[in-house]
C-alpha cells in the first residue's frame, strides 16, 4: 500500500460507517487533500448512476460529493442487490453480471476480488488518500472465508482500521470488545482505535468507560461523536421510518414498504418537507386515507406486485382513486401501473408474466441490458425543470406513453392518465429538483409547496459532519494515519 488508506469498519450494521467515511472525506477535502471514497463490496438496494455509466451504492455517491468528485464505479466495485431472501443481482464495476445465490457468490468471490483490487489500484494511482468503508461487521465469522468486504480487504492491501460502534443501541463496550475478540491476531493489530457514535449527554459520565476500554484493549478511543439531531444523510439501505409528528401537514402521503423496496432515497425530499405527512406502511399495518399514494422502485417488480395484492393494496388503490386521490409510480412502481410485466428471461424470478394494475395502457418487458443514465428535462406538469437518473431493465410500450410525464433530452418518459389522477415515470430523484417537487405536490393537492433545495440540504449535512470531525475526533491521530504526518 503506497497511497495512504484508512478503513472504517463497524461493530454492527448502521453503526455509522457511512457517516464517518463521509465526514472524513470532507474533512480531508477542506485541507486540500485529493481524497476518494471506496467500498469494496456493498449490499444495498439504494444505488446511483455514475459518470462512467454504471451503478454504485448510494452512500458512495454521497461520499464522492463530500470529496468534490463525480461518483465513479471504481468507488464501489462490487454491489449486491438482493432480489430474493437467498439471492441477489451481482454488479461488478457498475454492470450486472447475473443473479447468484449465496453459495454461488461465494465461489465467484475470487473474480470479485480481482475487480476490487483493480478498482482500488486505479483510485490509488489518482488520489492522495483513500477512505474505505467496510460492510456489516468484521466479526461475522461465518462470512470470513474469502472475505473481501472487511478485514479480508484490509489485510489484502495492508491498511489500518478504525472501528466504530453506536452507543445509542446500548452495549457499546461489549460490541467493541467482542468484535476485537473475534478477530485474528493480525486483524486485531490492524485496529488503530475506536470511535463511539451517537452519544447523548454529559461526556464526563462516559469517561470511566473510555479509560477502561483503552486499558483493557490497548487501543485508544479516537473520539466520541455526538447524536446529531436533525441530520439527514441518505441511508445506504435501511428504510427511514420516523419523521416525527407531522399530522398538521397539508398533504397526506402513503408508501408501501415493499419487500424489495429500492432507491427509497427518492422519498427523502418528501420526508423532509414541512408540508408533507409521509407514512411508510409495512406488513400488517392498516392502509390510511391519503391524498397521494406512491408506488416506489422495486428490485422484484412481479413478486412485489403480488405482495401488494395479498395485503389489500390493490383494493385500497382503487378506492383511493374513486375518491379523487392521486397516484405516482416510480420505476418499478411505474411498471406496476400498466397491463402486464413480462419477464421472459427470468431476470427477477421464474420466467413468465405478471398482471399489472391496469391503470395505464402499456406493458413492460424486462430485458437483460439495464438502462443506466443521468438525465435532465422538464415535467409535463407546469413545464418544471427536473434532473435525476434511470436504473431499470424494463422497456415499456403502449398508447398510454403518448401522454408522457416527463420530457427528457433523450425523449419522452412515463405517462399521465387521461383522468389526471395517475402518473408514472422511470425517473429516480424526481422530487430533488425544487421546481419539479413543487409542481408534483401542487398536482397532488398541496397549496404553496415551497420546496427547499435538497442538494443544498445534503451539502449542509456534509459540512456539519466535517465540523464534527474537527470538534470531536483526534485529528492528530487521523493525520498520522491518513496524511502520514509525524507524531
Amino acid at each position: 500500500m503506497t497511497t495512504p488508506t484508512l478503513m472504517v469498519q463497524g461493530t454492527t450494521s448502521d453503526a455509522g460507517k457511512s457517516l464517518l467515511v463521509t465526514a472524513l472525506c470532507r474533512w480531508l477535502k477542506r485541507q486540500g487533500v485529493r481524497v476518494a471514497p471506496f467500498k469494496p463490496q456493498n449490499m444495498a438496494l439504494n444505488s446511483a448512476v455514475t459518470v462512467d455509466g454504471g451503478e454504485i451504492g448510494r452512500a458512495q455517491a454521497v461520499q464522492a460529493q463530500a470529496c468534490g468528485l463525480p461518483p465513479h464505479t471504481d468507488m464501489n466495485p462490487v454491489l449486491l442487490k438482493p432480489n430474493t431472501d437467498i439471492g441477489a443481482q451481482v454488479i461488478v464495476q457498475g454492470q450486472a453480471v447475473g443473479n447468484m445465490n449465496a453459495v454461488g457468490y461465494q465461489a465467484y468471490k475470487r473474480i470479485a476480488w480481482d475487480a476490487v483490487v483493480q478498482s482500488y489500484e486505479r483510485l490509488a494511482d489518482q488520489y492522495d488518500a483513500i477512505v474505505v468503508e467496510g460492510a456489516g461487521s468484521p466479526a461475522e465469522i461465518n462470512l470470513r472465508a474469502q472475505d473481501i468486504a472487511n478485514m479480508g480487504f484490509a489485510e489484502g492491501v495492508d491498511c489500518p482500521v478504525i472501528l466504530i460502534a453506536d452507543i445509542d443501541r446500548g452495549g457499546v463496550f461489549a460490541h467493541l470488545v467482542g468484535t476485537l475478540a473475534l478477530l485474528s491476531d493480525s486483524e486485531r493489530a490492524r485496529v488503530q482505535g475506536f470511535v463511539i457514535n451517537r452519544f447523548r449527554g454529559d461526556l464526563s459520565l462516559l469517561q470511566s468507560g473510555l479509560d477502561w476500554l483503552t486499558e483493557h484493549t490497548g487501543k485508544p478511543v479516537l473520539g466520541v461523536l455526538p447524536y446529531l439531531k436533525g441530520l439527514h444523510l441518505e441511508a445506504e439501505d435501511a428504510v427511514a421510518r420516523d419523521q416525527g409528528d407531522k399530522s398538521g401537514a397539508g398533504l397526506r402521503m402513503v408508501v408501501p414498504v415493499l419487500p424489495r423496496f429500492s432507491n427509497h432515497t427518492d422519498l427523502d425530499p418528501l420526508r423532509l418537507h414541512p408540508g408533507v405527512d409521509l407514512r411508510q406502511i409495512g406488513p400488517g399495518e392498516p392502509i390510511p386515507a391519503a391524498d397521494l399514494i406512491i408506488l416506489p422502485g422495486s428490485k422484484s417488480v412481479g413478486a412485489d406486485l403480488n405482495w401488494l395484492r395479498e395485503r389489500g393494496w390493490v383494493e385500497a388503490i382503487h378506492r383511493h382513486l374513486r375518491y379523487g386521490g392521486k397516484l405516482i409510480g416510480i420505476c418499478g412502481g411505474f411498471q406496476m401501473l400498466g397491463r402486464a410485466i413480462h419477464d421472459p428471461l427470468g431476470l427477477e424470478g421464474p420466467p413468465g408474466s405478471t398482471a399489472g394494475l391496469g391503470l395505464l395502457e402499456f406493458e413492460t418487458t424486462l430485458e437483460s441490458e439495464k438502462r443506466l443514465t443521468n438525465v435532465s428535462g422538464r415535467l409535463a406538469l407546469g413545464d418544471a425543470p427536473v434532473t435525476g437518473y434511470e436504473i431499470h431493465a424494463g422497456v415499456s410500450t403502449g398508447p398510454a406513453l403518448g401522454r408522457p410525464a416527463v420530457y427528457l433530452a433523450e425523449g419522452p418518459d412515463g405517462a399521465i392518465g387521461a383522468d389526471d389522477q395517475v402518473l408514472g415515470t422511470y425517473l429516480h430523484g424526481l422530487f430533488e429538483s425544487p421546481a419539479a417537487c413543487d409542481a408534483l405536490l401542487a398536482w397532488a393537492g398541496l397549496n404553496h409547496p415551497q420546496t427547499s433545495d435538497y442538494a443544498a440540504l445534503r451539502e449542509a449535512a456534509i459540512e456539519r459532519l466535517a465540523d464534527m470531525v474537527e470538534a470531536h475526533l483526534d485529528t492528530g491521530a487521523l493525520g498520522r494515519l491518513l496524511l502520514r504526518q509525524p507524531a
